[in-house]
């Protein structure tokens, strides 16, 4: 691997990293810490887009051909619970999605290249606030990312539990389905608990709706049409001996193709129309994606799998996984210029096999060198 001989600093960086954590927006600590190391790795800094997002360039030679690697720094509004030494020193602040380790990677491969790298162009090394509200992404864009950088292609990596250590997986087209809220709102006629039949309880109106929804996915779509339909927050504005009328509902949808989410929208509001006709209330549905599918090029995909055949070996690599069902705000990029969303083996240890954004999960340290010899491989290979 090119990075072995970082491997001492890869660590001291990733714990460094995962005992500050901070959440959207507000990554000051990780933000200066990678300027302050881009910067003593002789690569050129670009502070405070996006608030905390940082980019750093990297040329070398004289191609015009240029490639951007996307690392995010946010932590999650969690309480740690693991005792290892590098623990979170905040409440309610924890790296438990392993940003601090997809941040380390990209810094890893960032010292590589400006040191050692053989390449003809031009390295856009792009830390991204805010990934979890999936507000991180689009800002940097809107904030000039591809007008005041020259950047051909994107790409960007996630590790994932329960897969082998080390081993990638990515695939042409959709990788990972787009994120939709929903809230549904209902306007009953509350009144006394013993008296139902004097009103019309919300609450009877909003548990029909609820488990009516659930059969959009299992009988209302295609079964090949992959998606996700929850329901998670049941407002009411009932008490002791009152039954409400009102109801507030909130909820999340995903699905893998603009199509599947066209009709799981028009579904939900078929199905809350007819069940509020039936009992006479008044009813409203708001239905936004907040972030699109994730969908990578065919070009970029080809690119990424043979640069991880090249690193890892044909029996470590799937070039045509299954698609996820998570949603990824670096489909925002993907949306701008051509690009590629990689994964990549967290472990399948019972250390590294906790799911993400669970309160006891860790980044496997063993990722640090294969993905900052990845992204090093990667360069190299589309920058010849």
């Amino acid at each position: 691997m090119k990075t072995q001989s970082l491997h001492n600093q890869l660590l001291e960086w990733r714990h460094d990293l995962h005992m500050h954590p901070q959440i959207s927006f507000e990554e000051e600590y990780a933000a200066a810490k990678v300027s302050t190391l881009l910067k003593d790795f002789g690569i050129e800094v670009h502070s405070g887009i996006a608030r905390t997002g940082v980019v750093g360039i990297l040329k070398k030679g004289n191609s015009s051909k240029s490639i951007g690697i996307r690392a995010e720094m946010d932590a999650l509004p969690i309480h740690e619970t693991n005792k290892f030494s590098y623990k979170s020193k905040f409440d309610n602040r924890m790296h438990a999605c392993g940003h601090d380790g997809h941040t380390t990677m990209l810094l890893g491969a960032a010292k590589y290249l400006s040191e050692k790298g053989n390449f003809n162009g031009t390295v856009y090394f792009i830390f991204q606030p805010d990934e979890e509200n999936t507000f991180g992404a689009r800002t940097m864009i809107d904030e000039g990312l591809f007008d005041k950088f020259n950047i051909d292609e994107v790409y960007a990596m996630h590790n994932i539990p329960n897969m082998e250590i080390g081993t990638f997986g990515t695939r042409k087209g959709a990788i990972t389905a787009s994120e939709n809220l929903f809230e549904i709102k209902i306007k009953a006629k509350g009144g006394h608990a013993a008296l139902p039949h004097m009103g019309v309880d919300a609450i009877t109106v909003g548990s029909q709706i609820a488990v009516a929804l659930q059969s959009i996915v299992s009988r209302k779509l295609n079964p090949a049409d992959n998606g996700i339909l929850s329901i998670t927050e049941f407002i009411t504005d009932g008490k002791k001996n009152v039954l409400p009328g009102n109801v507030t509902m909130k909820g999340d949808a995903r699905a893998l193709s603009k199509e599947t989410n066209e009709k799981i929208a028009s579904k939900i509001l078929q199905i809350v129309e007819g069940i509020c006709n039936a009992h006479g209330v008044n009813s409203s549905v708001k239905y936004e994606t907040v972030c699109p599918v994730t969908f990578n090029s065919k070009i970029q995909a080809d690119a990424a799998t043979k640069a991880a055949i090249s690193l890892l070996g044909n029996d470590k690599c799937n070039g045509d996984i299954e698609p996820c069902l998570f949603s990824e705000d670096f489909s925002m990029m993907t949306s701008e210029k051509p690009g590629c969303f990689i994964l990549m083996g967290n472990g399948t240890s019972e250390q590294y096999s906790r799911p993400l954004h669970a309160d006891n999960y860790d980044f496997n340290d063993e990722l640090l060198v294969i993905g900052s010899s990845y992204w090093t491989e990667l360069v190299e290979q589309q920058l010849k």
